[in-house]
């Protein structure tokens, strides 16, 4: 390998470090692992992820909806924002987040489905433009949550984090240097390419629980 390949490889190591690092930092202090320190919100922004993995339960999915219903339950939010993937016919991650939550207690007509949420930066603008938010709680494992809050503040949708329980080593690594990537171009979206959401569309409505 030659010296200017060397140099683009360190070029784009440094990069990459550099967009994990500034997503991290940048939304410091807005994420939460304890329900008692959270301020409340009207909505929680739950993000897709599919139900299982090679075959197996994934746990990410299900950490995920618990924290929505640990959520709801106490009062943090009146509704809930389910936004995932259902691009093909037989797989709908909306349709399945809300069948959980509803097995796991929150009342249906509380949870409002977001059927365009192919990436998150599709869910976060849609969360503000679409479904006509001001502020959320998002909904994630910590590495992913800081990159929707980093994604929000660029499009000026106040948001906190609730973290959403991690998984074993061997599941969490594989995902969490993926997440590197998944940084990078988050910032290559909102800074370069002033990336859009697949749709938009009409504002829909998010029915809330009246307490």
């Amino acid at each position: 390998m030659g010296w200017w390949s060397l140099a683009v490889a360190g070029c784009a190591a440094v990069s990459l470090a550099a967009c994990d690092w500034w997503v991290g930092a940048t939304t410091e202090g807005r994420v939460y692992d304890r329900l008692a320190e959270l301020k409340p919100a009207p909505v929680a922004l739950l993000l897709g992820t599919s139900p299982r993995n090679a075959g197996r339960p994934n746990p990410f999915y299900q950490a995920r909806i618990k924290a929505a219903q640990e959520l709801f339950a106490a009062g943090k939010v009146a509704g809930i924002l389910v936004s995932g993937d259902n691009r093909r016919a037989n797989y709908n991650e909306p349709v399945m987040m809300k069948a959980d939550l509803v097995r796991a207690g929150v009342p249906r007509e509380f949870v409002t489905m977001d059927f365009a949420g192919f990436r998150t930066l599709d869910s976060v603008v849609r969360a503000k433009t679409v479904f006509q938010q001001n502020r959320v709680i998002v909904v994630s494992q910590r590495f992913h949550a800081q990159r929707a809050l980093f994604l929000a503040q660029h499009v000026g949708l106040e948001a906190d984090a609730y973290v959403a329980e991690e998984p074993q080593w061997n599941w969490w690594i594989r995902v969490r240097v993926r997440e590197v990537f998944a940084r990078a171009l988050a910032c290559l979206d909102v800074w370069v390419l002033n990336r859009q959401p697949h749709f938009l569309g009409p504002v829909e409505p998010v029915k809330l629980q009246q307490r």
